[in-house]
């Protein structure tokens, strides 16, 4: 029998949130079904992007928003 897996639960079984029923069942899936490692592999690939963001500001850009701010100053 062929069973097929929706996205999102690809997804919550690259993060580790799935019940270990469930995520053997994934793993055994991956094995025997090329197209659905490929998908698989490429949620990874998304994921990894993802993480590698910045998630902060450059400190240039603060640096030029607090010059900018200190023009509207009321001495």
């Amino acid at each position: 029998m062929i069973k097929t897996f929706t996205h999102e639960k690809l997804i919550r079984y690259l993060y580790n949130e799935l019940p270990a029923n469930e995520q053997q069942e994934i793993e055994q899936a991956l094995l025997h079904d090329p197209k659905l490692a490929s998908t698989c592999a490429d949620l990874l690939l998304a994921q990894r992007c993802l993480n590698d963001l910045r998630t902060t500001p450059r400190k240039e850009v603060t640096d030029s928003i607090l010059r900018y701010s200190r023009t509207f100053l009321v001495p």
